[in-house]
């Protein structure tokens, strides 16, 4: 009985907090959870700073080498000797 009470209890508390957390977005007009990601942030542009993502996307094309495809040829007979 004691743990049927506790969970009520502890039920009770969470949809409270989330009750309180989501006051603003009923209020606000649209209705949405603000976009707190960097690369939606202007003073955050213009100082430079961009996302960890973003970040590495950039330095892997930078020291990406350049591979000419076309030239690219498979030794069959080397995969052949791996198995």
């Amino acid at each position: 009985m004691l743990t049927l009470k506790l969970f009520f209890i502890v039920f009770l508390l969470i949809a409270l907090a989330v009750l309180i957390l989501s006051v603003r977005i009923w209020i606000q007009k649209n209705g949405r959870f603000p976009n707190t990601h960097i690369s939606h942030n202007a003073e955050m542009r213009k100082r430079g700073i961009v996302c960890v993502q973003k970040w590495d996307a950039m330095e892997q094309k930078r020291i990406a080498p350049k591979v000419d495809k076309k030239s690219l040829k498979i030794d069959v007979k080397r995969l052949a000797d791996d198995n």
